[in-house]
């Protein structure tokens, strides 16, 4: 295998990991200032309450994407396996 396949290879396996993770790195990101914000108003400095909203909006995250998760997984998937024999040469 040639070492431009597998730079290819490896960026598109991270371009992959980055497509996935972004929403859910976005809303922990935006409910974490947000509920920081709050904290700093409110002069609270419960760590519970930084973490328990982060989660749950990550799980609802999740629920509404898991499809195009997987969709986006299969097709990656698939497309690597149909361009396996460039891989093993």
């Amino acid at each position: 295998m040639y070492e431009t396949t597998v730079l290819e290879l490896a960026r598109r396996t991270l371009e992959m990991i980055l497509y996935l993770s972004a929403p859910l790195l976005i809303v922990a990101i935006i409910i974490g200032v947000v509920i920081s914000l709050i904290q700093t108003v409110t002069s609270i400095q419960d760590s519970s309450l930084a973490f328990a909203p982060r989660l749950v909006g990550m799980f609802i995250v999740f629920g509404l994407i898991f499809s195009w998760m997987m969709r986006m997984m299969i097709t990656y998937t698939d497309d690597l396996f149909h361009d396996f024999t460039r891989y093993i040469r």
